[in-house]
């Protein structure tokens, strides 16, 4: 069986707004189906990500440069992630076609290669 990283992009401005008692639901959404995919042996990690951190490192001129990031102002950021295991995409997309991440953002599915 395949491993695939499955990404939760959004965009942090549209939960800005939201009252506390409105997190709280969403968050019992993400737990309850996040429990459902381990309880079937499919979720093997997740996590969300921190809110406003990170670097972002790159290489210039020989010299290691690192920023701060993601900055507010991007308009989609990597909000976490899954570690899910399917037989192939389509198995993936029928796993996640009710992740209650889709009903605030976007899925990116991606399988890992071994190495």
């Amino acid at each position: 069986m395949a491993k695939f990283l499955l990404l939760a992009r959004d965009i942090p401005q549209d939960f800005a707004e939201l009252s506390p008692e409105e997190m709280q639901k969403i968050i019992e959404k993400y737990v309850a189906w996040g429990e459902r995919l381990a309880a079937n042996g499919k979720r093997l990690d997740s996590n969300k990500l921190q809110d406003g951190t990170g670097r972002i490192l790159s290489r210039a001129n020989g010299k290691l440069a690192v920023m701060d990031g993601p900055f507010s102002e991007t308009k989609e950021v990597i909000g976490g992630y899954w570690i899910l295991e399917a037989d192939s995409y389509d198995e993936m997309q029928e796993l996640v076609a009710d992740c209650p991440h889709l009903e605030h953002g976007r899925l990116e599915i991606r399988q890992i290669e071994e190495v």
